[in-house]
């Protein structure tokens, strides 16, 4: 019986083995299930989000233009710095880099402004004239280009002042003191296109647009409000590079859609300004006295006749306007805006070689100058050297004398800046109480907090230890009640007597009294003999201004301490007798102090007497006078006794 039951057992077994095998597989698939999953789960996580696509080309190809073109446009080398050196028909730009001339921006402005439309100009670095590795201090110089636009009559170098725009090497886009990332960098050899779009049918109008090797490398970067709706001149600032420019008729580098460069524009949509025509320039060289309105004439010159400024103070601003950090203010003796101090701690700037650089520059260049060196254009001697710089066959050359009472566009120029000034001080001071008084409104507002979270922190602790607290009403929250709007102060105004002044007076002043001292009795008005082409006494006539520099000389000799004495001949031998009859004293005194000297001495004195006595006494007996001999000897031999002093007589 036993053998028939062994089968069914064994059947069951392998049916059980079975279902566990298809138990464990699903298991497994499951885990499988799950690990994939996670995996899954994991490339999700590891995958980075998706950059976002950029926004599609708004610019569109230009249309066909059938109206008349622009005739020509250029850069206006009249409207550049002086640096700023032009070669292979002003496409190529150099610049000047010398001492401290590496130091300071070129910059130089197109003689066409774009009024409508959408225009482009290109640009390529074609040289770097420093080293790229820059330690990033300022004493190293650097290169540095920025492409833009300005306004016609504005400051050259783009970054200064609300009336220029532009995108610089670095990918900023910079507008006065703002400078905000807006594209890619450019290096060199790439072209670089900035574009204008004033088409008021765009939708990108009144932007301005970075490209690179026809790509486009910053978004459509709305114009400042100060720009919109003016001319825009382009404009380029560079420093330490040579630069291609690229004004048209192609493009270098083709972009995304069709554009048209500037020297094809639309001669309705743009504005050109006539450069100088080739003719004879002028160099002015002002006169006039210190303390009296010099500078603010020279400064008021420069502006109405458009000439170029050759001085040490132009200098110093040019500087800081390509960026450069100067030191502690003038201060001191040594202080005067004609001779100002160079404190940029950059010894090629310190030493002044951007001066003579300039100084050798400048009659070369086909411009007009105004000379504004107040001590030199005073002193006949000076003035003849500068004549030199500047040769009669290339300029005119002509002084102007501004002495004695201003003429009225002057006082009116003079009441203007005072006026400026004054307000300019009432709004510093509005500003400063109005930051006052907010100050103190946080401060009481701060204290008010604190105290009801005191009064808070004490309920809660009455609360916790059993004491039954009143719990006061919820305070109203107040509206913040608005100040009455206070009366609006009254504008600035000059008075009377500040109406009366002919002159602004300054904190430094225009010569250095020490330089002044050892010049000023030479001061001397220009004539025609010294080679002038013309004089120009704008303010008083020739006699008048002659009587009153005769005046001006005699007032200053009665007070300012004279710096160049020289002693003379009579004085010099004099002096020398002197001090060597003191030097004798000098001697016979310290021998005198010494005991065994001053025996010495005395006996050396006694020897003389006697030797003395002896030769009267031998003429007084020759001429029979015997009695007058021997008095003679007796007056000698008393006078020969050693002399006792009583020192308790003695009257000190």
């Amino acid at each position: 019986m036993a053998p028939k039951d062994e089968k069914p057992v064994a059947a069951e077994t392998k049916e059980e083995e079975k279902k566990e095998e298809k138990t464990e597989e699903k298991k497994e698939e499951e885990v499988k299930k799950e690990e994939g999953e996670i995996k899954a789960e994991d490339v999700e996580m590891k995958e980075e989000p998706k950059e976002p696509e950029p926004p599609k080309e708004q610019e569109v190809d230009a249309p066909a233009d059938k109206r008349a073109k622009v005739k020509k446009v250029s850069l206006n080398f009249d409207d550049s710095t002086m640096n700023v050196m032009p070669t292979a028909g002003g496409r190529l730009l150099r610049t000047l880099s010398e001492g401290g001339m590496s130091y300071l921006l070129a910059s130089v402005r197109c003689d066409t402004g774009i009024k409508s439309g959408r225009y482009l100009f290109e640009a390529r670095i074609v040289e770097n004239l420093v080293d790229g590795k820059h330690d990033g201090s300022a004493t190293q110089p650097r290169g540095l280009v920025r492409l833009g636009f300005s306004t016609a009559g504005s400051s050259l170098f783009l970054g200064d002042g609300p009336l220029n725009c532009c995108f610089d090497s670095e990918g900023f886009f910079v507008h006065e003191k703002s400078r905000k990332k807006a594209g890619k960098k450019f290096v060199a050899d790439n072209t670089v296109g900035v574009l204008l779009n004033l088409d008021s049918s765009s939708p990108n109008a009144n932007t301005i647009s970075l490209f690179i090797n026809g790509e486009r490398a910053s978004q459509p970067t709305p114009l400042p409000q100060e720009l919109v709706g003016q001319p825009l001149f382009p404009t380029i600032t560079y420093k330490n590079v040579s630069l291609e420019v690229n004004l048209g008729p192609s493009l270098r580098a083709e972009l995304p859609f069709k554009c048209r460069m500037l020297s094809t524009a639309a001669a309705a949509d743009v504005e050109t300004v006539k450069q100088a025509a080739a003719e004879k320039q002028t160099v002015v060289f002002p006169v006039g006295l210190p303390e009296q309105g010099y500078f603010d004439f020279v400064d008021g010159f420069a502006e109405k006749a458009g000439s170029t400024e050759l001085s040490d103070r132009q200098i110093l601003e040019w500087a800081g306007k390509s960026g450069l950090w100067k030191g502690k203010t003038q201060s001191g003796p040594a202080a005067s805006t004609d001779k100002p101090e160079a404190k940029f701690g950059i010894p090629a700037l310190d030493d002044w070689s951007v001066r003579r650089v300039l100084k050798a520059i400048a009659p070369a260049l086909q411009r007009s100058y105004i000379v504004p060196e107040l001590k030199a254009n005073l002193l006949a001697t000076e003035r003849e050297k500068a004549l030199k710089h500047f040769p009669a066959q290339d300029f005119k050359r002509k002084a102007v004398v501004v002495m004695g009472e201003p003429n009225a566009d002057f006082k009116a120029r003079v009441q203007k800046l005072l006026l400026s000034e004054k307000t300019a001080k009432a709004e510093a001071e509005k500003k400063k109480k109005a930051q006052e008084a907010e100050r103190k409104r946080l401060l009481e507002l701060k204290k008010k907090k604190a105290e009801e979270a005191k009064k808070l922190k004490e309920a809660a602790q009455k609360k916790k230890d059993g004491v039954e607290v009143e719990e006061a009403p919820p305070a109203e929250e107040k509206e913040d009640v608005k100040m009455e709007a206070e009366e609006p102060e009254a504008a600035p105004e000059l008075t009377e007597e500040e109406k009366k002044l002919w002159y602004r007076k300054t904190t430094t002043a225009d010569i250095s009294e020490n330089a002044l001292s050892k010049a000023y009795s030479s001061f001397s008005l220009p004539s025609k003999a010294e080679g002038f082409d013309e004089v120009t006494f704008l303010w008083q006539s020739e006699a008048d201004c002659a009587a009153l520099l005769r005046k001006w000389i005699l007032e200053k000799k009665l007070t300012q301490r004279a710096e160049d004495l020289q002693p003379g001949a009579g004085f010099k031998e004099s002096w020398t007798k002197w001090q060597k009859t003191l030097q004798e004293f000098k001697t016979r005194q310290s021998q005198y102090k010494d005991p065994s000297k001053r025996k010495a001495l005395q006996a050396k004195k006694v020897e003389a007497a006697k030797k003395a006595v002896a030769e009267e006494k031998e003429k007084l007996v020759k001429a029979g006078d015997e009695e007058a001999a021997n008095a003679l000897e007796a007056k000698a031999v008393k006078e020969a006794e050693p002399k006792e002093v009583d020192v308790e007589e003695l009257d000190v």
